[in-house]
């Protein structure tokens, strides 16, 4: 029964995208959009089963289930397989029902696309891939599933493929993926040379006795764990968006928003975080490679944060802001809160999809324009989305009442990620203070830029149609004034019904609103219900051994006795953001833009995302295309071409030029040349017999 639900689950969603992608055209957009939706309800539907039955079922706490052989090579063998075990568990959970309600959203926002069966066949395929890396049971699955991914997330992302920003985009998405699973792969090569084996069952046993393992390269030796450590967390930084391979993340923005919820949201980009915790049991003794997650970690979620706050791009400021919380996640994985992390992952998976959602919804009310300068006083005429979007917010920024443990779902996992790294650097660890005083200022970051969109969006006067030349004037003016704008990259108008002049805004569709509201329960429920078994007095009943913790990795047990200024400095620094975002943009509307409208180089520098394209534009692409040119020109054009066909080609060109003057049509030429012949051939035969 159990292998039957197990292979249905993860087959559902590859036969919906099968059904959709090759007779869409034949059953048409309502039927392909109702299989592919239908299946991923039902994936949905077992994994909440699944997830009961691994976590308080009856069901024994890790197994795997075999399907048939993937690839064999002499000794090496990797087989199809469903793994099960809490962490996989989890990660079904968040794929599916963020995957389910996105499927269902996407029947309203993308009503009017004539491209429907297509788009959730992508969407169907995506999921599918995901569910094989999440559950693979060795290296091999896992990045079949890891390229999958990219895979799909190269085609929704590039869906409306006819706009240019939409093409590059996921070019960009696709090639800078692959510099991170160059690493990856590396990391894969560098396991299989240690253990001989990439069955995550098999050489996890394995690893405390090759803690001491060295490589030796050149003049230096190396740990071996370090290394392997290093190589993987590679992979996840272009798959999860972190420093140095997080270009790609906001021009992915690209595609449609509900692509934006289910890539950027609960699913893609934390397949890092979930590697980097499924591999705990290498990571505990890889302390180099851990410190390098903290760092890396602690250092994007201040980036993403500062970023973030100059925005204008309602989907963009979302976007950095899920850069911002993996950052979170990796280095409370870091520091050895594996707990932490997943449990910040499996609670942002709610408030970041509704969020983004939410975002979808403004805009499919603002008939797709995404410049939250041009938005305002949405309040009373959307009042739902503002309630929902409302509450992620509040979610996202943290805040909650610490002494009684009154709070949203962001409140519990994040101030879970703070204590354990504070109590990591209390244990000697200094980059666990580092990544706490970072963590700290990020929270007073996040509450300010979140609670700007919110008050930026929602209320204060009107910027759109007639509004907008009214009494809000000079605060449209304002808005507009800013000294670097970035244009607008907004997503096609597919609603022809929806026009602009002076048309209000209007709520969505039920289709649309039902999953926001789910959402927001999660948002809501998600920490308060969950944080004893992920993070609590009940975490090694709940995971089972799905997460490895060393002998002297006590962390989540010292950060329940952190001072309180400790524990209460992440909520202050959070209240302190609201009340600064609600002095700006409520009590001075139009302050936030006169003070961008003067720029300043700081302001110019996170306004300009540190100039990280600039610079790649100027060192990598530009290098890349001038070693191209190099190799083109130089090297194929005139060394291989010059010395092979075209070389050979002008010397039987020239030998040809040279023989033709003796081709001149005169018989008395002919005769003469043959007999210089015959006196020739005389002369060597009596030379000959002379001897």
């Amino acid at each position: 029964m159990a292998r039957l639900l197990l292979i249905t689950f993860i087959a559902g969603p590859l036969l919906g995208a099968l059904i959709a992608g090759l007779s869409g055209r034949r059953i048409g957009d309502k039927a392909s959009m109702a299989v592919t939706t239908g299946f991923l309800f039902l994936s949905c539907a077992i994994a909440w089963f699944t997830f009961y039955q691994v976590t308080w079922g009856g069901w024994t706490q890790h197994f795997i289930v075999e399907l048939f052989p993937f690839i064999t090579v002499g000794d090496f063998q990797s087989d199809w397989a469903i793994r099960v075990d809490t962490l996989s568990a989890v990660m079904g959970v968040v794929v599916t029902t963020v995957s389910a309600l996105v499927h269902l959203y996407s029947w309203g926002y993308m009503a009017d696309d004539p491209d429907k069966p297509r788009f959730f066949a992508y969407l169907s395929l995506f999921t599918f891939a995901m569910l094989m890396l999440v559950n693979a049971a060795d290296f091999m699955q896992l990045f079949f599933g890891w390229e999958g991914v990219g895979l799909a997330s190269y085609l929704l992302i590039g869906f409306w493929f006819k706009k240019p920003t939409a093409s590059a985009a996921a070019i960009k998405a696709f090639v800078v993926n692959r510099v991170g699973d160059f690493g990856f792969a590396l990391g894969i090569m560098t396991v299989y040379w240690m253990f001989h084996t990439i069955r995550f069952a098999e050489f996890f046993p394995l690893i405390a006795a090759k803690a001491g393992t060295t490589w030796h390269f050149a003049a230096w030796d190396f740990s071996a764990l370090d290394l392997a450590g290093v190589f993987l967390f590679i992979g996840a930084m272009g798959k999860s968006a972190q420093f140095f391979l997080h270009t790609w993340l906001p021009d992915a923005m690209e595609g449609p928003t509900p692509v934006s919820a289910l890539i950027h949201a609960a699913t893609m980009v934390t397949a890092g975080v979930y590697m980097v915790c499924l591999l705990s049991p290498l990571y505990e003794y890889a302390p180099g490679a851990r410190g390098l997650v903290i760092v890396i970690g602690a250092v994007t979620s201040l980036f993403a944060a500062t970023v973030a706050l100059t925005q204008n791009d309602i989907k963009r400021v979302i976007a950095y802001s899920t850069c911002s919380q993996l950052g979170y996640m990796f280095f409370a994985a870091g520091v050895g809160a594996y707990q932490s992390a997943m449990f910040h992952l499996f609670t942002h998976a709610f408030f970041k999809a509704l969020l983004f959602l939410g975002a979808g919804s403004v805009i499919h009310a603002m008939h797709h324009e995404q410049d939250m300068r041009k938005m305002g006083g949405l309040m009373k005429l959307i009042p739902v989305t503002f309630a929902v979007m409302t509450i992620g917010t509040i979610a996202i920024t943290g805040l909650g009442i610490p002494g009684v443990e009154l709070g949203f779902a962001g409140f519990y996992s994040k101030d879970s990620i703070l204590g354990a790294a504070f109590a990591s650097g209390v244990a000697g660890q200094p980059l666990g203070y580092f990544a706490w005083v970072v963590g700290v200022f990020v929270a007073g970051l996040t509450s300010f830029y979140s609670w700007r969109l919110a008050f930026f969006t929602f209320n204060g006067h009107a910027r759109w149609g007639h509004d907008a030349h009214g009494h809000g004037h000079d605060h449209a003016h304002d808005d507009h004034a800013s000294a670097a704008q970035l244009e607008t990259h907004s997503e096609p108008d597919t609603h022809a019904d929806h026009g602009h002049g002076d048309h209000k805004p209007h709520e969505s569709p039920p289709v649309m609103l039902v999953p926001l509201v789910v959402l927001a329960f999660g948002a809501v429920f998600a920490g308060w219900f969950f944080f004893r078994y992920f993070v609590g007095e009940g975490q090694e009943a709940f995971w089972k051994g799905a997460i490895f913790n060393g002998a002297h990795n006590h962390v989540l047990e010292a950060a329940e006795h952190a001072p309180m200024w400790a524990g209460l400095s992440p909520l202050i620094a959070a209240i302190v953001g609201l009340l600064v975002a609600f002095y700006m943009y409520i009590l001075r509307e139009g302050l936030g833009a006169r003070l961008a409208a003067r720029g300043g180089p700081l302001y110019t520098f996170f306004y300009n995302k540190w100039f990280f394209d600039e610079l790649y534009q100027a060192t990598f692409v530009k290098g890349a295309k001038a070693l191209g040119d190099l190799f083109w020109k130089g090297g194929d054009q005139k060394v291989i071409d010059g010395l092979g066909p075209n070389g050979v080609s002008w010397l039987a060109a020239q030998f040809g030029k040279g023989l033709g003057w003796l081709q001149s049509g005169y018989i008395y030429t002919y005769a003469f040349v043959m007999l210089i012949g015959v006196a020739g051939l005389l002369t060597f035969a009596l030379m000959t017999l002379n001897r």
